[in-house]
C-alpha cells in the first residue's frame, strides 16, 4: 500500500465526503512545483484553486508568517491591530477610496456584502439583488442562493429568498428583472467556475449607468480575478468602471485564508458595530501574509508578468487548437485560462494529472487553467508538451 493509499482510507474513515478528490497526496510545494507523499513531482496550473497565486509557499510570505507567528498569532477584533490597518490602507491604495471589512474566506466576503446591501436598503424597502447564471459565490446558504447555478442548491430548500438571476452579459435581461424591491446586481467580472465566461465592456459599463441612476450597489465578486491575475490588481481596472463594493479572498492571503470585503466611500459606513462581525477576520498572521503578497506582486512586477505569460499562453494554446480539432473556444484575461472542448473534459484533466500537470476542469467541457502569476516561459512550455500529448492520446 502506498502512503497515499494509507491516507486516503483514514480519509475515507475520518473525513466527510463533501469533495470530489483524486488520489494525490501533496506533502510540500515550492513555486509551481508541488510534490506528493510518495516523492512525485508535478507541475500547478491551479494553485490550491488559484490561492497561492504568487507561487506556493513564496519566500516573502515565509518570512512575514514566520516573523509574525513568534509575536501574535490572534487578537481579537474588540482592539486594534496594526498589520490588519496597514493591510485596509494597501487595499484601498491600490482600488478605489473607502474602507474594508476582513473574514476568512470568499463567501465570508461576499456574506458581507449581501448583508451590506440590505442594510442600506432596509427602511426602503430594498432587498432583492441580481445575479447571474453561471455564476458562483460561495457556499453559505445565502450565497449558494446567490449563485447562478441550480446544481449547489438541491437538498438545502427552502432557500433564504430575495436573489433574481438574469443571463450574463444580456444588459435587457437585468432590465427586465428590476423592481422596485431591487438594491443591487452583483457579478464576477469574469466567471471562472461558471467556465471563464468573460464580461464585455459594454456590459459593465451599462450596469454602472443602472446603479447610478437607480441608487443601487453595483457589487463585483473579485475573490478569483483579484490581486493581478487579471492583468491589473483587480479586474475591474480592466474596463474603466469601478464598484461600489468588492469582494477578495483566495490569492489575497498566498495561502493562508483570508477574505475582504471592500466598500467605496458612499457604503462605507452602513455597516456599524452590531451589525456584522467576524472573530478570527483580518487576525495578524493572515493580514502578514496578504501585504507580503502585495510586497511580492510590486517587487517582482508580476502584473507585468502575467500579462506577459498570459499571452504566452494563449498564443500556445491556440497552436494546440489548430492541431486538435476538439478544442472549441479559448478564453482568456491574461492567466485567467478556460479552453472550452467539444466533450467531456474531465478525462483529460485527470490524464494531465497521471502527467504531472494539475489543471482543472469546470462545466463539463471547461479546463480551467490558472498557474501563478510568476510562471516562467520554461514552465509554460512544460505544460503545454503535457496537454499536448494528453491531447494526442484522445
Amino acid at each position: 500500500m502506498s502512503k497515499t493509499d494509507s491516507v486516503v482510507k483514514i480519509y475515507d474513515k475520518y473525513i466527510m465526503n463533501t469533495y470530489k478528490r483524486v488520489p494525490l497526496c501533496l506533502e510540500k510545494a515550492k513555486g509551481s512545483k508541488v510534490w506528493d507523499i510518495d516523492g512525485k513531482v508535478y507541475l500547478d496550473f491551479f494553485p490550491g484553486w488559484a490561492v497561492s497565486g504568487i507561487g506556493h509557499c513564496h519566500p516573502l510570505i515565509v518570512r512575514a508568517i514566520d516573523k509574525q507567528a513568534k509575536k501574535l498569532l490572534h487578537v481579537s477584533n474588540n482592539y486594534y491591530s496594526e498589520l490588519q490597518a496597514r493591510l485596509a490602507k494597501e487595499i484601498i491604495s491600490n482600488s478605489f477610496p473607502g474602507k474594508v471589512f476582513f473574514a476568512n474566506s470568499g463567501a465570508e466576503a461576499n456574506e458581507a456584502a449581501i448583508k451590506l446591501a440590505r442594510l442600506y436598503g432596509h427602511n426602503k424597502g430594498r432587498f432583492e439583488v441580481i445575479t447571474m447564471t453561471k455564476s458562483f459565490h460561495g457556499r453559505t446558504l445565502a450565497m449558494i442562493t446567490a449563485t447562478g447555478q441550480d446544481k449547489v442548491k438541491k437538498g438545502f430548500e427552502p432557500l433564504p429568498h430575495g436573489f433574481v438571476h438574469v443571463g450574463f452579459n444580456d444588459i435587457e435581461a437585468v432590465g427586465e428583472a428590476i423592481t422596485d424591491k431591487t438594491i443591487a446586481i452583483m457579478l464576477e467580472p469574469v466567471q471562472c467556475e461558471g467556465g471563464i465566461n468573460i464580461a464585455r465592456h459594454e456590459y459593465m459599463k451599462a450596469l454602472r449607468k443602472i446603479c447610478d441612476d437607480k441608487d443601487f450597489i453595483l457589487i463585483f465578486d473579485e475573490v478569483q480575478t483579484g490581486m493581478g491575475r487579471a492583468g491589473n490588481m483587480f479586474a475591474y481596472q480592466n474596463y474603466g468602471v469601478t464598484p461600489d463594493v468588492m469582494t477578495l479572498a483566495k490569492s489575497l492571503g498566498g495561502g493562508m485564508p483570508i477574505g475582504a470585503c471592500v466598500a467605496n466611500e458612499k457604503f462605507q459606513d452602513v455597516l456599524t458595530p452590531g451589525t456584522h462581525a467576524s472573530t478570527f477576520g483580518g487576525s495578524p498572521i493572515v493580514c502578514a501574509a496578504a501585504l507580503a503578497v502585495f510586497d511580492a506582486i510590486k517587487k517582482e512586477k508580476l502584473i507585468q508578468n502575467a500579462n506577459r505569460m498570459g499571452a504566452y499562453l494563449k498564443k500556445k494554446l491556440e497552436s494546440l487548437r489548430s492541431k486538435h480539432h476538439f478544442i472549441k473556444e479559448i478564453r482568456t484575461m491574461a492567466l485567467i485560462v478556460g479552453v472550452e472542448l467539444t466533450m467531456k473534459a474531465e478525462g483529460i484533466y485527470r490524464e494531465c494529472l497521471k502527467e504531472g500537470l494539475l489543471i482543472n476542469c469546470t462545466q463539463d467541457t471547461v479546463l480551467r487553467i490558472m498557474p501563478p502569476i510568476n510562471v516562467t516561459k520554461a514552465q509554460i512550455d512544460k505544460a503545454i508538451s503535457i496537454l499536448n500529448k494528453v491531447f494526442t492520446k484522445v
